[in-house]
């Protein structure tokens, strides 16, 4: 991890967060019942946070109760007083407080999530607040004024995706743009809901008050269930595939653990690499199979290592696992890989590179010991001339370099 960023962001959000608290309690909370009942839609936002780490907007009610109540200047009617430190005060309160029972099973509040939301409501709050007070967007009525809560929510979310890929790229060290581009391809999505909840919501709380707040959440909840109810299939489907892959280790075919690490790895080197998720997953699942081919074999190979095998073995290994691929019914782009990880490595797409040079590694460095890692990495280097992609060898470098979950389970 590199700290730098992360405490520069951490301490921007305390920052705003310590000055929005202590100006509150010096001038007192404005409008009490509107900020009661937005503070509790997004503590029940909160309550309904789910959490995972490929999940681009945990809880979507509580992001779009933030940004609505930065964007209230009315409540049914009638002009609202409440500026921009106390929606980040009573935002941060009610998220905290929605965290409550997360903390108690061990699940949050998540540092990054949190301060991303302290600044991204703090900035829209600002924008919106300080000139609405100031009578600014008097003359903005009807579809002026509904246009110009869209853009500068637009314009929070577009904030908030480069914030996400930059605290990301320095959590982790993958390259910032795919990890950018991933987050961009979240907005028209799930971010795209609360852009457009947010913004229902301040236009019917300040028609017809608090009462559209229970209504309006309504939609949002039911896109979030039938979210989780789209990954839960996805998690299924995920289980389906890698207990396929368990096939050859339950057989004997191949070491216990091999698929997985596999798959672990080549993950980390597609996204060195810059490869996106949807790529990253058909990635994940050609790894997980790579080996089933050697189901059809006779006699199994010692310890399923297929990298020292004659290349015409190899291939006919890879074809017959692609056969079998193809029979489970996964995406045919699985298939494809599966089939061409032992083709020459000029012919072959980037995932099937990937794939052999990580399982390459994975039986090089498990034959050879304790120094087996370093001897590996070596072997795959001087073999780069024709067997290995010289640039996908070196993006296995650069990961086995960091300080990772995945590094550290190969003992390097």
């Amino acid at each position: 991890m590199r700290p730098g960023l992360h405490t520069l962001v951490h301490t921007c959000a305390a920052v705003l967060a310590a000055g929005s608290l202590g100006t509150t309690l010096h001038h007192g909370v404005e409008e009490r019942g509107t900020a009661l009942a937005f503070g509790v839609l997004v503590a029940v936002g909160e309550l309904t946070r789910r959490n995972g780490t490929r999940i681009r907007q945990a809880a979507p009610l509580a992001a779009a109760g933030s940004l609505s109540y930065a964007l209230l200047g009315e409540a049914g009617g009638r002009p609202t007083h409440h500026g921009a430190a106390q929606v980040v005060t009573v935002v941060l309160a009610a998220s905290l407080l929605g965290s409550v029972p997360h903390v108690g099973r061990g699940h949050g509040p998540v540092l990054d999530p949190l301060a991303r939301r302290v600044l991204t409501v703090g900035f829209v709050a600002v924008c919106f607040q300080s000139p609405y007070g100031q009578g600014t967007f008097d003359d903005w009525s009807g579809p002026a004024h509904a246009l110009l809560l869209l853009a500068l929510l637009s314009l929070t979310a577009l904030c908030d995706a480069v914030l996400a890929a930059a605290l990301a790229r320095s959590r982790t060290g993958w390259p910032f743009l795919p990890m950018l581009r991933d987050e961009l391809r979240a907005v028209p999505g799930i971010g795209a809901a609360v852009v457009a909840t947010s913004a229902v919501m301040a236009l019917g709380v300040a028609v017809a008050g608090l009462w559209a707040l229970p209504v309006l959440s309504v939609p949002l909840l039911l896109a979030q269930l039938s979210y989780r109810r789209y990954a839960a299939v996805r998690a299924t489907y995920r289980q389906t595939i890698a207990s396929l892959a368990r096939a050859t280790e339950v057989a004997g075919y191949t070491p216990a653990g091999h698929a997985h690490r596999v798959a672990a790895l080549s993950q980390a080197v597609g996204r060195d690499l810059g490869l996106t998720e949807p790529e990253l997953t058909v990635l994940e699942y050609a790894a997980l199979m790579h080996d089933i081919g050697q189901l059809s074999l006779v006699d199994p190979v010692p310890a399923g290592a297929t990298a020292g095998l004659p290349v015409t073995e190899q291939r006919r290994i890879a074809l017959l696992g692609g056969a079998v691929v193809r029979q489970t019914g996964v995406d045919p782009r699985v298939a494809r890989i599966v089939e061409r990880q032992a083709d020459p490595y000029r012919e072959q797409p980037l995932a099937a590179r990937i794939v052999r040079v990580v399982n390459a590694y994975e039986e090089k460095s498990r034959e050879g010991g304790p120094g087996g890692p370093l001897t590996a990495l070596e072997e795959l280097r001087l073999a780069t001339a024709g067997e290995y992609a010289p640039e996908v060898v070196e993006a296995l470098a650069r990961v086995l370099s960091r300080d990772t979950e995945v590094v550290r389970a190969y003992g390097s």
